[in-house]
């Protein structure tokens, strides 16, 4: 997995309504493996693509967090994570070029894509977190360094869920996981932008890839969301 690019320090946020943090603080206090996601070096970014016959007057998009928090469970082979969606960035420099895109928009335009993706299609305001449900990394797995894992994103009240490769590293006190899928928006009840009559849209098809990286608190430390 890239490493993450380098993005200010961000001070937590509170998990949402329903995150099943207790069931990891329990299961720290009896002593078991279970991990902290690290905001800091962990990293997800969505590519956005245009399509259309007009599709050269329009941008492709790299949208990112760098503040996915939640849980890991190496005994219970889960995680779960949340993203606060007010906290995405768009077309960051060093991401778009990653991603091969060569053009960098204006600040004007990066702007306006912001404000919509935050208005119009994620509607934070209503739905302030997507929500991520691993399962099925067993021991085996995490040992042999890859898995196939189920995989649950829920998104503006909505779940979709799919088999996704991952590549694994565990090196004490860290865990780490990366990989890539595909997200349709339409499955989340998402239109895709569009105008003059589809000769200038952005694609259904959404690119996810993520390198999520875990640390386990030192031992007697207190297990909490809280920030």
């Amino acid at each position: 997995c890239s490493a993450p690019s380098t993005a200010p320090e961000r001070r937590p946020s509170a998990a949402p309504p329903g995150f099943p943090a207790h069931f990891y603080e329990r299961a720290a206090a009896r002593g078991e493996p279970v991990f902290r996601v690290d905001p800091g070096a962990s990293l997800v970014t969505l590519t956005v693509r245009r399509a259309g016959s007009l599709a050269r007057l329009g941008h492709d998009h790299v949208v990112a967090s760098h503040a996915v928090q939640g849980y890991v469970s190496t005994r219970e082979g889960r995680a779960d994570l949340y993203v606060p969606l007010s906290e995405l960035s768009v077309d960051e420099p060093a991401l778009r070029a990653q991603a091969g895109l060569l053009t960098q928009p204006t600040a004007a335009d990066i702007e306006g894509t912001r404000s919509n993706m935050q208005d119009k299609v994620l509607r934070v305001q209503e739905f302030p977190y997507a929500l991520v449900q691993v399962r099925g990394v067993d021991a085996q797995a995490l040992a042999a360094g890859r898995a196939q894992a189920t995989v649950s994103v829920t998104l503006l009240g909505r779940s979709r869920s799919s088999t996704v490769p991952l590549e694994l590293v565990s090196t004490a006190p860290r865990v780490g996981a990366g990989g890539t899928l595909e997200l349709k928006q339409t499955d989340f009840g998402i239109a895709p932008f569009s105008i003059l009559g589809g000769a200038v849209q952005v694609k259904d098809e959404v690119e996810v890839r993520f390198d999520i990286q875990a640390l386990r608190p030192d031992p007697g430390a207190h297990l909490s969301m809280k920030p």
